[in-house]
């Protein structure tokens, strides 16, 4: 038993949908370009925007194609549906994201040793490009980004995208004045380190939900302390909690009662219970077994 709080999200999939789309697009363009541009021109920066361009077409396409998932409807066979289909998209992204960023590393140090002149004026007006492009795809995918984990891996791949095109730029500007070429793979290394600054607290945040581990803002001891107050409940023990998806939370648990109850009766103490874990948690989804006079491990936590 627990609660089902039902909202037609189809019109805001869509949504999501839609911006996710026309973010691939303009990726795809920006990337062709910057390839193009970083070939003819030399810069290695430009190059390594590209290339984490490519991979933002590749993480905003998984992204669209998990956000399609998760809209599908449970069955037989897959009870839970595709709920956690955005969840493995920010745990790939989260980790590409990083992948990206060591090979960058390697290129940049390879690059400090035998620095190449670069075609600055180039660099400036493609980075300009990519600058306008990913600037609108952050701004399209942002609100959604703040609610739903996908969603953030999607829009930090386009937000630090438009960060290194920022730096690229003023990385051409210092070239075409200046004359300072080993600014290339100083910026390239500076992108680089900011990808796996960004990229790692997501990693982390993904696969502790993937891992079923117990969300840090939820308190178990408290949970467990809270719903024991509730007569006549004797104890509650064998606990689980996770987190599903950036929507559900679940609570499992046997919980022992002083005497041999109605069936009526737990009903009404269920009802107490989910709206107690619901309203002080943000717990949604309940399911509790009953138990009187049972004989098992009454330790709060059971590894099965």
């Amino acid at each position: 038993m627990g609660h089902h709080h039902g909202h037609d999200h189809s019109h805001h999939h869509d949504l999501k949908g839609r911006n996710l789309g026309i973010s691939i697009f303009l990726n795809i363009i920006i990337t062709l370009a910057q390839v193009i541009g970083g070939l003819v021109s030399g810069s290695l920066a430009l190059l390594s925007d590209a290339l984490h361009n490519f991979s933002d077409v590749l993480s905003l396409i998984i992204s669209y194609v998990a956000n399609t998932l998760s809209k599908k409807k449970a069955s037989t066979n897959k009870t839970f549906g595709y709920k956690r289909a955005e969840i493995i998209a920010a745990f790939v992204n989260s980790a590409t994201l990083i992948i990206i960023a060591v090979f960058l590393i390697i290129e940049a140090i390879e690059r400090f040793f035998n620095p190449e002149e670069v075609s600055s004026d180039l660099v400036i007006w493609l980075s300009v490009v990519a600058i306008l492009g990913n600037g609108f795809s952050v701004l399209l995918i942002k609100k959604d980004a703040d609610v739903n984990m996908n969603m953030k891996s999607a829009y930090l791949h386009l937000l630090t995208d438009m960060m290194a095109s920022v730096a690229v730029l003023v990385g051409g500007i210092l070239m075409k004045f200046y004359e300072v070429y080993w600014i290339d793979p100083l910026l390239t290394l500076l992108i680089a380190l900011y990808l796996i600054y960004m990229g790692y607290d997501l990693l982390k945040e993904s696969t502790k939900v993937l891992m079923l581990f117990t969300p840090k803002s939820i308190a178990v001891k408290e949970i467990v302390s809270s719903i024991s107050k509730i007569d006549p409940i004797k104890n509650v023990h064998h606990v689980h909690i996770w987190q599903l998806n950036e929507e559900e939370i679940h609570l499992e648990a046997h919980i022992d009662f002083e005497k041999d109850i109605k069936l009526s009766e737990f009903d009404k103490i269920l009802e107490q219970i989910e709206d107690k874990v619901y309203h002080d948690y943000g717990i949604n989804h309940v399911n509790i077994q009953p138990e009187y006079g049972k004989c098992d491990n009454k330790k709060i936590i059971v590894q099965d």
